[in-house]
């Protein structure tokens, strides 16, 4: 049986996945929050909304983007086909358990959901082993998050909110880890290859040793929140990570980058970063009630801001196409970047009620990730443009 172009790479189905749940995860949870809409999972609304965001929204787009990076960081064949469907109904019966799982034993929930990250890290541990790649640590983030992922089922099958919190603040310290990670290599690069080819030759000024500080750094983050979260040196560290991530990101020209959406959208995902964790720090160290929503600037302004930065370019760089973003994609670059402001400020600087605050954010979210799909969908289901497999 001969598999339609969706399944003929990685990055096809996922990012398809993550973009289709963006597009509802939001709408629901706010139905749920503002309108009384009922859902069908055994969580509270919340923790049901934070654990679809990174387990399902976040995991899938990663899943993509892991299952296109490796056989290019290998030189092996691309993950395609069967495998690759049967990875897919893995990732959605995860989904459509969560959502219905006040009518399934918790333990065929937390069972099949926690399935996934495993099962992928066993697709991309042959290649990466096979030529002793030094990207093979990424394994130990997928365990990572995994680990998280088991500890907010236990937590949440025992009604223990606290720390279900604490184990989706480790989730998104690991997912920011790898934006650290990630975004340090694909950032500076993008950027110089880019400029280079509009004829700007200046070198972007690196500073060794730089990077590893950063990583550093987002590892003790990690750890502090995982074993004293909310605390004064959980902001102590937040501020020396936003002075450093700052720091890194002055030195890679994103100023130069202006007439280039498809590269500045990664300079505006990186700046969430030191934006997000500043805040983080004022309301740890300070109280100040403006920086409360710190962790909105993480999450929608760092992470999902990188993940459709990445997306967009992937999508047309692994198709044959060129790195040239249309209009209605830099419009939506503007409506996500707009609900991250929204969000993490809007609370505290706006006269409106917080409701509205939601709704604002679910609309400018929910259209930024329809217009992906308006321009991507059709991209990610038909074959390469240039006739190539893939």
């Amino acid at each position: 049986m001969r598999l339609p172009p969706l399944f003929g790479y990685g990055f096809r189905p996922f990012f398809l996945a993550a973009t289709l749940a963006a597009v509802l995860l939001i709408p629901a949870w706010v139905a749920s929050l503002e309108l009384g809409l009922p859902l069908a999972t055994a969580w509270p609304a919340t923790l049901w909304h934070g654990h679809e965001m990174v387990f399902g929204f976040i995991v899938a787009a990663l899943a993509g983007f892991l299952l296109t990076a490796v056989p290019s960081w290998t030189g092996q064949r691309g993950f395609a086909g069967w495998p690759l469907v049967l990875l897919v109904v893995l990732w959605l019966a995860g989904r459509l358990l969560v959502a219905s799982s006040a009518h399934w034993p918790p333990l065929l929930t937390a069972g099949v959901d926690l399935a996934f990250l495993p099962v992928l890290a066993l697709m991309l541990l042959p290649p990466l082993s096979r030529t002793r790649n030094r990207n093979t640590p990424l394994l130990v983030v997928l365990a990572a998050l995994c680990a998280a992922n088991g500890l907010f089922h236990w937590a949440a099958g025992h009604g223990d909110a606290v720390d279900a919190h604490r184990a989706l603040l480790a989730a998104v310290d690991t997912v920011l880890l790898l934006v650290t990670v990630i975004g340090g290599r694909i950032v500076p690069a993008f950027t110089a290859a880019a400029l280079k080819a509009q004829g700007d030759v200046r070198p972007l000024k690196a500073l060794p040793g730089l990077s590893a500080v950063a990583i550093a750094i987002m590892l003790v983050v990690l750890l502090v929140d995982l074993t004293l979260p909310d605390t004064r040196l959980a902001g102590a560290c937040a501020l020396f990570a936003a002075a450093v991530h700052a720091l890194r990101l002055a030195r890679w020209g994103g100023s130069r980058t202006l007439r280039l959406p498809i590269v500045w959208i990664l300079h505006v995902a990186y700046a969430w970063l030191p934006v997000g964790f500043a805040l983080k720090a004022l309301a740890l160290l300070t109280g100040a009630p403006f920086a409360a929503f710190w962790l909105h600037a993480l999450t929608i302004g760092a992470a999902a801001t990188m993940i459709m930065a990445v997306i967009t370019r992937a999508s047309l760089g692994h198709t044959g196409r060129p790195l040239a973003v249309s209009p209605i994609t830099v419009l939506a670059y503007g409506l996500l970047t707009a609900a991250a402001a929204v969000r993490s400020l809007g609370p505290a600087l706006s006269l409106v009620p917080y409701t509205v605050i939601l709704g604002l954010t679910a609309l400018l979210w929910t259209a930024a990730f329809l217009l992906f799909l308006w321009v991507y969908a059709p991209i990610l289901l038909t074959r390469r443009a240039d006739g190539k497999a893939g």
